[in-house]
């Protein structure tokens, strides 16, 4: 009898974390019940000029002291309580998938960053289809024989220089596109993939000495001499960088003894089965190849030359790895690589694009969330710069040390919102700066506190459309990756907490 009761317990079913579609919905329906309880306000603003490589930059920034509520003609609080459909291009809460997606520009979040995601992924697309990376791969794996693990350290520096210096971010997307069918091919999995490129890239954006997107607009609305403070900053980078580039290669050491431990072991069959198709077909690496690998390392220099001799940005960029793609492709019809034909170019850039389809909606859907609260616009009546003004004043009170690392936690958590470093530097700098006079923490602690806080976070929150397109070029749920990461992410959190006090306590300045 015992027996057969047993028989009849149903086996439970182990618990899912939610797809990133349904989380970011409920981010949302937050938000929205939010703008019935927040009140809106408002600050003034000005234009701030600061001096960065011998030129004049100017920005509007919010007056730090002048927050008001908005009020209506009875003079009570108001509270925009989002509707729940909204014609005429407003926004509702049912439309928050659509006007995020149409939102902001071509020079970034949202509109331009989900073009940047469908081109880049339509270009290597082309370039996947040619079969030049596979066959190089292969002939580099053989040549190798085991001392492939260099690579790690090696790139993880090189991506976190990159991160420091000119504020690479978007631009690891198509570094990902070639290294991680590499990375699983040597044996490691697509994490450590995404470690050596975007991780390293937001370690050094998070600690740079010279970012111009972050720290230099950072300083120079704080009143700082732009990129002063240099040498506790890379002392800092390069104590980051270390961390992370020990972490990975423990972590790449313990993947490659054991591939079915990596979190993307499932994800990253779909990689596995094409090399293992590759090896299969014996693909001999010709001078067909050779030119396809070589008009990549043309464009990747001439990307990298543009953000930094001209700072290229996304509608840029984009194009030059159109003009990669079309090239490669040419080659492949030319030297028949993989039997491509002529309209192989057009299939192939339309898959390409299809793959990281869903990672560029999440961008819109995730700039839904800040369109509920109203826009992040400092000028305008909405919730974010009611929350920004609450959170300055609550620090006032606070002894220096405790201050300085509210500042942090709160940059942190602010960055789920504004995404954008020199958005989130325009918005809370001016007025975290004063704040800091009177609490007795130097401006430089707090523009510390901005940086770590925005460029660390990066690293797991769903709203950032770089890693949303990471993810889905390495074809791995954010759900898996925040619980892989959330364990590095809380030691950065801990790293950073003992640098903002250390900063403190030698009145860092």
């Amino acid at each position: 009898m015992a027996e057969v009761k047993k028989n009849m317990v149903k086996p439970q079913k182990a618990w899912r974390m939610p797809d990133t579609y349904i989380i970011i919905f409920f981010v949302v329906l937050l938000a929205a019940v939010l703008t019935y309880v927040v009140p809106v306000g408002s600050y003034d603003m000005q234009e701030v000029t600061y001096t960065m490589d011998g030129q004049d930059k100017t920005r509007s920034v919010p007056v730090a002291s002048s927050f008001q509520l908005a009020l209506d003609e009875n003079g009570q609080q108001i509270r925009n309580g989002i509707g729940f459909f909204e014609p005429y291009g407003e926004i509702g809460f049912s439309n928050y998938i659509f006007e995020g997606l149409v939102s902001g520009d071509k020079w970034g979040s949202a509109v331009g960053v989900v073009a940047f995601i469908l081109v880049i992924g339509g270009a290597f697309g082309i370039v996947m289809k040619t079969g030049a990376i596979e066959a190089g791969l292969l002939d580099m794996i053989t040549k190798t024989k085991g001392r492939e693990v260099l690579l790690i350290p090696v790139l993880f520096f090189l991506f976190s220089f990159g991160g420091a210096v000119f504020g690479m971010g978007e631009e690891a997307l198509a570094f990902a596109m070639i290294l991680v069918p590499i990375v699983v091919g040597l044996g490691y999995d697509s994490v450590t993939a995404i470690f050596i490129t975007y991780v390293a890239t937001q370690i050094g954006f998070g600690t740079s000495w010279m970012n111009p997107f972050s720290v230099a607009i950072a300083q120079g609305v704080s009143g700082l001499p732009v990129l002063s403070g240099a040498g506790f900053r890379i002392v800092m980078w390069a104590f980051f960088t270390l961390v992370g580039m020990v972490f990975t290669l423990i972590y790449a050491r313990r993947i490659k003894k054991n591939p079915e431990k990596s979190i993307a072991y499932e994800s990253d069959a779909y990689f596995r089965e094409d090399m293992a198709h590759k090896k299969l077909e014996n693909s001999d690496f010709g001078l067909g190849h050779v030119l396809v690998l070589l008009t990549l390392l043309a464009g990747i220099i001439w990307v990298i030359w543009g953000v930094v001799q001209h700072a290229y940005y996304l509608p840029e960029i984009a194009t030059q790895f159109i003009i990669m793609g079309v090239v490669s492709g040419i080659i492949g019809v030319v030297f028949k690589l993989n039997n491509m034909t002529v309209n192989d170019i057009a299939s192939s850039f339309r898959d390409g694009a299809k793959d990281l389809l869903g990672a560029a909606i999440v961008v819109g859907m995730a700039k839904g969330i800040v369109l509920v609260l109203g826009g992040s616009d400092p000028s305008m009546p909405t919730v974010l710069n009611t929350i920004l003004n609450s959170v300055a004043g609550g620090l006032s009170g606070m002894p220096a040390m405790l201050s300085a690392w509210v500042m942090y936690l709160f940059q942190s958590v602010f960055n789920f919102f504004v995404v954008s470093g020199s958005g989130q530097a325009a918005l809370t700098m001016p007025i975290m700066a004063p704040l800091a006079d009177l609490v007795g923490v130097s401006r430089q602690v707090a523009v510390l506190a901005f940086q770590l806080g925005d460029g660390f976070t990066n690293l797991i929150v769903p709203t950032s459309g770089v890693l949303m397109g990471m993810l889905g070029i390495a074809r791995l749920e954010w759900s898996k990756w925040a619980r892989f990461q959330i364990k590095f992410q809380a030691l950065l959190f801990g790293l950073g907490s003992a640098f903002i006090i250390i900063a403190v306590m030698i009145g860092y300045n």
